[in-house]
């Protein structure tokens, strides 16, 4: 379906944006030495949240519009990748930073361009399975 392609940029993008920004929000504060190890369970939950609340609010904005271009069964596709997509990356985001810490290399290290690249890449599978789950498309395995 030609309708799911005109989405994808807006999707694989909001989910590296989001890990970028989630990066930055939990990368900043041990390098300031406002929190320690102990407290990354706390920035974590409220990230996620964060995100949460973030993927919901663009997923509704995303599904009027794909309701509109491409009808209900596309809007939903959409907007359930959407919420998907960000949480994702926002996840990743939010761990990268700390995996990296762990393997003693610099946490900042992991910026937009590395957060961007895996949320692009795993943006784009998620796509294609929900919409592969929940839309008859001709010619799809």
């Amino acid at each position: 379906m030609v309708a799911l392609v005109f989405f994808l940029p807006l999707l694989i993008d909001s989910g590296g944006n989001a890990g970028s920004q989630s990066a930055t929000l939990v990368v900043r504060p041990p390098a300031t030495g406002d929190v320690g190890p102990r407290d990354w369970i706390s920035m974590l939950s409220k990230e996620f949240s964060v995100a949460l609340f973030l993927g919901l609010t663009m997923a509704l904005a995303v599904s009027a519009f794909g309701a509109f271009r491409a009808g209900t069964d596309v809007a939903l596709v959409v907007s359930l990748t959407m919420v998907t997509i960000v949480m994702v990356g926002s996840v990743i985001g939010m761990l990268l930073p700390f995996i990296l810490d762990k393997m003693k290399l610099d946490p900042a290290s992991a910026s937009a361009p590395l957060i961007t690249t895996i949320c692009d890449g795993v943006g784009v599978l998620i796509y294609f399975n929900i919409a592969n789950s929940l839309l008859e498309i001709p010619g799809a395995a």
